[in-house]
């Protein structure tokens, strides 16, 4: 019997290395995203309080959280600071980036009569789950998580917290029995990871939980004003890089108008070939609801600079009235914190049940 084995384990080994690059694992996983409610479903999603979201954060994400409030019966956004500590932080820094990051949340059309809106610390039943999940894994299955290899080669090292978070992860999905997560192609690896723990643990202790599938943006990814290599973040030491949603106007037209783009006067949207012009196109389609195609017909005849100009406009217009409604917000801390204590006493309720659930299949008195 030994020898049948031995091939089938040979087998597994080269299907593994096959779908070993992320273009091929994400044609491996599309079976399981963008998959649409079917009478019911329930999607969560986080996001770290970790400075002001950006223009990359609004298109790609937060807008996308907005739509899904239409589209799904139950939906919960949480700010996860659990997940921010896996990186040093000042404790006064880290309480006001969570207030910022909730102000920007509601600003951005986050109701919190229609979703559940919480700060992830306050509901321990996500740490207790995450700990049972963890001893449902291995660390060769933790090891070879990009986040894991990108953030620990960066330092040399990395801790056991920024090792373990995917497991995290996967408890905050699955604490809810959460059916969808909008996640971006970068984290497409973690929610496999969430799906294989559900089925380990319904094999182990009883069908429990829902498998979740990705829900997919499809908006193209912002990248970066002064590399268009790499997509725009936060963390990007070049200030002209990056577009935050409390950017002023003429923080935003200096920002553009130094935007990277390159040689050739015509606007076109040639994404390997010219990545800065396309990058802007690609801002201006979104941020103004329109599609390429239309977006270059309204730039035939001008230069790159003079479209740098249309598209500061475009977003200008875009981003005011989400600026102006984040500093009112902010300008009431306790307000924030109330919408905050309210969505921890409803993500409880959710959660204290499976939870109740998971502790008794498990064996725990």
């Amino acid at each position: 019997m030994a020898l049948p084995v031995r091939n089938n384990l040979r087998s597994l080994y080269r299907f593994i290395q096959k779908f070993n690059s992320p273009k091929r694992f994400l044609c491996a996983a599309a079976v399981k995203v963008n998959k649409e409610p079917t009478g019911g479903g329930r999607v969560f999603s986080g996001i770290q309080p970790t400075g002001v979201p950006h223009l990359g954060n609004y298109l790609g994400a937060l807008e996308n959280w907005v739509a899904l409030q239409q589209r799904f019966p139950s939906v919960l956004y949480s700010i996860v600071d659990l997940h921010s500590i896996t990186q040093p932080q000042d404790p006064a820094v880290l309480r006001g980036s969570i207030l910022d990051m909730m102000a920007s949340l509601l600003a951005c059309g986050i109701d919190p009569e229609r979703a559940v809106l919480f700060q992830q610390s306050q509901v321990s039943e996500h740490a207790e789950l995450s700990w049972i999940l963890g001893c449902l894994t291995t660390m060769p299955r933790l090891r070879h998580l990009p986040q894991w290899k990108m953030k620990s080669k960066a330092k040399n090292e990395g801790s056991v917290g920024l090792y373990t978070y995917p497991v995290l992860q996967a408890a905050d999905i699955l604490l809810y029995k959460s059916t969808h997560v909008p996640v971006g192609e970068d984290q497409i690896q973690h929610l496999e990871l969430a799906q294989d723990l559900a089925r380990i643990f319904n094999g182990r202790f009883g069908e429990l939980f829902p498998e979740p599938s990705a829900l997919l943006s499809s908006t193209r990814k912002v990248k970066s004003l002064r590399d268009p290599s790499s997509k725009m973040s936060k963390s990007d030491p070049q200030a002209m890089a990056t577009i935050r949603i409390t950017d002023s106007p003429d923080d935003v037209a200096l920002k553009i108008r130094r935007a990277v783009t390159d040689f050739t006067s015509e606007v076109t949207f040639e994404p390997e070939e010219r990545p800065g012009v396309s990058n802007l196109v690609t801002i201006h389609a979104a941020v103004a609801r329109i599609g390429v195609d239309e977006v270059l017909a309204l730039a035939r005849g001008m230069d790159t600079g003079q479209y740098k100009k249309l598209v500061a406009e475009a977003v200008i217009q875009r981003l005011t009235p989400i600026r102006e409604e984040i500093l009112r917000l902010r300008a009431d801390p306790g307000h924030l914190e109330a919408i905050l204590a309210r969505g921890a006493c409803r993500a409880r309720e959710l959660a204290t049940p499976v939870l109740r659930e998971v502790r008794q299949r498990v064996g725990f008195c």
